[in-house]
């Protein structure tokens, strides 16, 4: 391929990766005797494959998505009280592209985290800008990002994404600042963009999160209006995981 008479001329118009497909798309082509339309169509239907497949590896890299995480490997036979028809409808995203909020709320461990990177990933397939962060490591950068002259060009990025998943929100204590960070970033998404939030608190306690009670209201009730809530119950995988694994082992037997 490096040798290719033609790879000089496809570098120039930056399409040198036809180049995987042209013998093969060549020998389709006189076996089947396309026409000349037919076969070049053929190189470009490859050519527009290659780039959306890389545009799409690029965006999953850059979103914080964690690999496995999909609704394939969800244990929806682990949770029969979550509704699986309302996560399938979730998964075409049409909440996303109505500005709509979700807030997944539930004990430790019963997959919220994992549903929310799952429903992002579905987003990113459809061609949504996707990022997923741990609520204390969104507010830490922004906070971050103030001393270095960054802030608003970070800001700015985060409330121009189709869809924002804040993950744990509450496991840590959130500061004056983080709180008033998190408000602006609910008020500028509000009926423009989506966001995902997941909590181990209950949804009642979610005002406790904020440093402020008039700015716990305001953010809050942005945030649960074009909202679907949904409370996960169940028991921690991991706990389960270590049942799983003390059952396979058996027993400690003692030695004589």
């Amino acid at each position: 391929m490096l040798n290719h008479p033609l790879l000089p001329k496809l570098r120039q118009l930056r399409l040198s990766g036809m180049l995987l497909s042209l013998d093969s798309r060549a020998a389709q082509a006189a076996a089947g005797q396309l026409s000349p339309t037919e076969f070049l169509a053929l190189l470009l239907d490859d050519e527009l494959e290659r780039r959306g497949q890389t545009r799409f590896s690029r965006a999953l890299a850059e979103s914080g998505i964690e690999p496995g995480k999909t609704l394939a490997q969800f244990d929806f036979a682990a949770l029969p009280q979550l509704n699986r028809t309302l996560i399938l409808e979730l998964a075409g995203a049409g909440f996303v592209a109505r500005a709509e909020n979700l807030l997944l709320s539930g004990p430790t461990g019963v997959g919220k985290s994992h549903l929310a990177h799952a429903l992002a990933f579905e987003a990113l397939k459809r061609g949504h800008s996707v990022s997923v962060r741990p609520a204390h490591r969104l507010l830490a950068d922004l906070h971050a990002a103030r001393a270095d002259g960054g802030y608003r060009r970070r800001f700015a990025r985060l409330c121009a994404l189709d869809l924002l998943v804040i993950d744990d929100l509450g496991l840590r204590p959130l500061a004056d600042q983080a709180s008033e960070d998190l408000y602006e970033i609910i008020q500028e998404r509000y009926e423009r963009r989506s966001l995902i939030v997941t909590s181990n608190r209950a949804l009642h306690e979610w005002p406790e999160m904020f440093s402020d009670a008039l700015l716990a209201s305001a953010a809050l009730d942005r945030l649960t209006h074009h909202c679907q809530a949904i409370v996960i119950q169940g028991e921690s995988y991991r706990q389960r995981g270590r049942r799983k694994e003390a059952a396979a082992t058996g027993p400690p037997t003692n030695a004589g």
